[in-house]
């Protein structure tokens, strides 16, 4: 492929609290210009929370886009100003499972699906985990179950039809990955 592809114009279609779409027109190389609708949004974290005993905190909440609850590790929408993805992270654990951590790492970022959206997600593993109060951010949240897997016990979660979620199963694979091969 020789030269780039520049985009021409972009109009909104559509915004929520949370995302926008626009219409983006873009002028390929060859000379043809074509129309793209694209999920604009602020970026994400999610958190690989281990205890001390070498348990996974997974949360279970009701996800309207699917209908039914899905297991998942925490993440939630880089949405307040000037907040680091780190901070963001951080919040985002003590709201939804009620821990805070004094180690953080980051093991990764990645597109959700270039395909339609820019959408990045950061994914950061925890440990050493003080208890902290829940401070849930909405009525999923509020409602949501939070519990602790062993490793071994992340293989049946994985295999649940409901256990779909690329963000938990990206980070299980780049931490626990060794445990959860013989799938």
């Amino acid at each position: 492929m020789t030269g780039d592809f520049s985009v021409r114009s972009r109009e909104t279609l559509f915004e929520s609290r949370v995302f926008r779409v626009e219409r983006r027109v873009v002028d390929a190389p060859d000379g043809t210009r074509f129309e793209r609708d694209v999920a604009v949004h602020p970026g994400a974290v999610a958190v690989l929370v281990i205890n001390d005993h070498g348990e996974v905190g997974l949360i279970r909440q009701y996800r309207a886009t699917v209908g039914r609850p899905c297991w998942e590790i925490p993440a939630g929408t880089l949405d307040h100003e000037g907040e680091t993805p780190l901070a963001a992270a951080q919040r985002e654990l003590v709201e939804e499972v009620g821990v805070a951590a004094r180690s953080w790492r980051e093991i990764g970022r990645f597109m959700n699906s270039p395909g339609w959206t820019d959408q990045v997600m950061v994914v950061y593993e925890a440990r050493d985990l003080e208890k902290r109060p829940r401070d849930p951010d909405g009525p999923e949240e509020r409602l949501a179950e939070v519990a602790w897997f062993a490793p071994e016990a992340l293989r049946e979660v994985l295999r649940d039809e409901g256990a779909i979620d690329s963000t938990t199963t990206i980070a299980l694979l780049r931490v626990v990955g060794d445990v959860l091969d013989d799938r």
